[in-house]
């Protein structure tokens, strides 16, 4: 099938080169010119495992494109799915500026029909809004089939989860649409749920905001641990065994982070709002999540009692590991408190090292790994549980550090060992 891919942010260019590996032809347009120049010289805008590799290969074999003409990726494609942002306003409602534009400018120089998906995450209702707007700029009079498909891809595995889904949810009042929807998503051979467009919109966020709440939760209980003294890794496995909760999310630690929870949470919490209810368990989601991160620097502020001129060792910069995505990282509110109380950071993270520069500047010290950040560090945070981290030398670690003590965000090691390799260790919940 022919598709254009409007944006080609981080869900437009995983979609669009996982399309083209099923064999389609897919046009990825972006109005940024130099990441569509980078893109078809092969550069990645974005760190994803497999992502580089797949889009090197659909490109050679001509089924992926990259341009920034919005006219032609629409003229030639029968399938149109938009990718673009939809980040936060100040007030927390999404800001759907882009979305409306690109209906808009397709809807003006369409001239054969179309089937329109919003892929990007929006507030329920969006659809009969997009439907609008297709209607009212449409010079030719011709047929648009709106459809709500959102996605389900977590950073760090993408690809697999494009590939391999565990359900796709497909919105849509129209036979002819979801006709084509279930062969252009055929070859996954993965279990399809048709919804109305409304359903399908408000699946996103509540997958979203449930996957947040278990976070949340198991943070709580953290505390919780920690004032009674129990080991809050013991319980989440207790707690996982049942099927009823699962394994997946019961990490305690920093909080969840990324572009998507923070931002979903939000949203969602608006829409909830505008029709008159008030979600006061999404609100102490997000609180939790904010204590969580201040419950932290608590810890470091107790265990070196003044911060100012000292030397600390930051592992891990990326909200988590296998991406170098910085937007809402834990690190980011832990970094800026230290340095605001005069400390010496320190820092190593595989991938996000570059747009961590563009955050701290040379505020912060980068080091190339693990041992390099706690070399005279007289602390060493665990902020993102990177393979790295968990498999580092920590005989060598403790070798370099002024002062052997772990404070661990993600709780990677056990606290018997780090006593009897002769750590001062303290972590999460337990």
């Amino acid at each position: 099938m022919d598709i254009a891919i409007i944006g080609s942010g981080y869900v437009g260019l995983v979609t669009g080169a996982c399309f083209a590996e099923l064999g389609n032809s897919v046009a990825c347009v972006d109005i940024d010119e130099e990441k569509i120049k980078k893109l078809n010289a092969g550069i990645m805008p974005i760190y994803e495992p497999q992502l580089e590799d797949l889009v090197k290969k659909n490109t050679k074999a001509k089924r992926l494109e990259f341009t920034t003409d919005f006219d032609y990726a629409v003229k030639k494609s029968g399938i149109i799915f938009i990718c673009v942002g939809t980040p936060p306003k100040a007030n927390g409602d999404a800001d759907l500026s882009h979305v409306e534009n690109a209906c808009k400018r397709i809807s003006e120089i369409s001239t054969t029909p179309k089937i329109v998906v919003e892929k990007s995450t929006v507030p329920v209702e969006t659809g009969e809004k997009i439907a609008e707007v297709l209607q009212r700029h449409n010079p030719h009079n011709i047929k648009f089939e709106v459809v709500s498909n959102p996605e389900f891809l977590s950073e760090g595995t993408a690809v697999n989860d494009f590939m391999k889904p565990n359900r796709i949810v497909i919105g849509t009042e129209s036979g002819h649409a979801q006709e084509i929807m279930k062969k252009l998503y055929a070859p996954l051979n993965a279990p399809i749920l048709f919804t109305d467009i409304k359903s399908a919109e408000i699946i996103k966020h509540a997958s979203n905001a449930f996957l947040s709440t278990k976070i949340s939760f198991i943070n709580a209980i953290a505390n919780i641990c920690e004032l009674t003294g129990a080991d809050v890794k013991k319980v989440a496995e207790g707690m996982g065994y049942d099927e009823r909760i699962g394994k997946r999310f019961l990490a305690a630690g920093l909080g969840y982070g990324g572009f998507c929870f923070p931002k979903d949470a939000e949203a969602f919490i608006r829409i909830a709002e505008k029709k008159g209810y008030d979600f006061a368990l999404l609100k102490e989601v997000q609180k939790i999540n904010e204590v969580q991160r201040r419950n932290f620097i608590k810890k470091i502020e107790s265990a070196l009692w003044n911060l100012k001129g000292k030397t600390i060792g930051v592992l891990g910069l990326a909200f988590k590991p296998d991406t170098d995505d910085m937007r809402f990282a834990p690190s980011v509110d832990v970094i800026n408190a230290l340095l605001a109380e005069g400390a010496r950071i320190k820092a190593f993270d595989p991938k996000a090292e570059e747009n961590a520069k563009k955050l701290f500047g040379n505020k912060i010290e980068y080091c190339a790994d693990a041992y390099g950040a706690a070399k005279g560090a007289e602390a060493l945070l665990i902020i993102t549980e990177w393979k790295e981290v968990r498999e580092m030398d920590l005989g060598k670690i403790k070798s370099a550090m002024k002062a052997p003590l772990i404070i661990d965000g993600r709780n990677l090691f056990e606290k018997e060992k780090m006593k009897a390799l002769g750590f001062n260790y303290i972590c999460m919940g337990r």
